[in-house]
């Protein structure tokens, strides 16, 4: 029986998972499949709990199990620890430990949701499709890092490193993701200022001459987070390093008219996964039931996708969550005049009814 570790997380973690988990049981029925789905304590809660946001037993379920499926976390509770302690450095560690270095963010914006859009219609035109591939566990966010003294205070240090390994493998996921799409991939770095950007240029380069049907340019990240905003239909794929992937996601799921909206699969090279909603846990709206559970149920989509080969599962998802929003159902991230406005619960009721048909 195929292993599910679900750390349900922080704020609106637990909401979102409940109804991912809600869509998940009426896929397995559908389909006569079965999964075991254990929930483990994650990110604050697990602080709480057990001092460390990764604990141990969690971290023994995620390697043993064939995905993870994740809520989100952190909070202003714990925003005065140490980093090492906090939440989002228990996020680090999860990756890190899984092994997963390819961040798929999938930034679709409906045709039902058009208007929610904070671009103008001109620009925007009949939706908008870009992937954004991430690297995931090299760059500034794992390279060495610290503090030191000096005359005035303290010097602080974080240092980006990259290697040609590292390049070239989330080069390959970009060049076969753009393969099955519009073939065409947008590599953005700084190679005008840093020499990891430099080596990151090249080593694409070279992965590009494996894919000559696809067609490859360079941004500078600054003109690309300009050019999403002007011109976003001339994206297909997107690969970029930890940082700058880290920043340009989100602003190209504001693109689509809410980050509510936007799954993301973390992969290796065998199918396990880590899948979760790209939006934080948003504890100011926590047990509001205002919280867009779509993105935790696409992440499910993503995960039957990627690590259960279970694609007419994952299309019956996908097509579930257009047709509630054809019918114009709505969260409050989301809600537009003349629709009608539902909760986290209900949202999810309407999937799970759409996919049972």
């Amino acid at each position: 029986m195929p292993r599910i570790a679900v750390l349900p997380g922080d704020g609106i973690g637990p909401e979102v998972i409940n109804e991912g988990l809600k869509v998940l049981n009426a896929i397995e029925s559908k389909y006569g499949v079965d999964f075991q789905e254990d929930m483990y304590p994650f990110g604050g809660v697990a602080i709480d709990k057990t001092g460390d946001p990764y604990p141990a037993e969690t971290q023994a379920a995620c390697l043993k199990s064939d995905a993870v499926l994740l809520g989100a976390v952190g909070g202003p509770k714990w925003d005065s620890l140490p980093g090492s302690k906090r939440p989002e450095a228990g996020l680090l560690d999860l990756r890190k430990s899984m092994g997963v270095y390819a961040n798929l963010r999938p930034a679709v914006l409906y045709g039902p949701l058009k208007d929610s859009s904070p671009l103008k219609p001109e620009i925007i035109g009949d939706g908008l499709d870009v992937l954004v591939i991430r690297e995931l566990t090299g760059g500034i966010y794992f390279g060495q890092r610290g503090r030191e003294m000096v005359e005035d205070g303290y010097r602080a240090y974080d240092t980006e490193v990259y290697s040609t390994h590292e390049i070239k493998r989330i080069a390959k996921v970009a060049f076969e993701a753009a393969m099955k799409r519009r073939k065409k991939v947008t590599s953005v770095d700084k190679a005008n200022v840093l020499e990891s950007s430099r080596l990151w240029r090249e080593t694409v380069e070279e992965v590009a001459k494996d894919y000559p049907e696809v067609t490859l340019e360079h941004l500078y990240v600054d003109n690309a987070s300009m050019q999403l905003i002007k011109n976003p239909h001339q994206f297909d794929v997107i690969v970029t390093g930890n940082m700058f992937g880290d920043i340009l996601s989100d602003e190209v799921s504001m693109l689509t008219g809410s980050i509510g909206m936007l799954p993301s699969a973390s992969l290796r090279d065998d199918k396990v996964g880590i899948y979760e909603p790209v939006h934080g846990s948003a504890p100011d709206i926590a047990g509001t039931r205002k919280a867009n559970p779509l993105a935790t149920i696409l992440s499910v989509a993503m995960m039957l996708r990627y690590s259960f080969d279970m694609e007419d599962a994952a299309r019956d998802i996908e097509k579930a969550v257009v047709s509630v929003l054809e019918k114009g159902y709505r969260t409050s991230d989301i809600m537009q005049e003349g629709m009608t406005l539902v909760s986290t619960v209900e949202m999810g009721d309407l999937v799970v009814k759409e996919i049972r048909g």
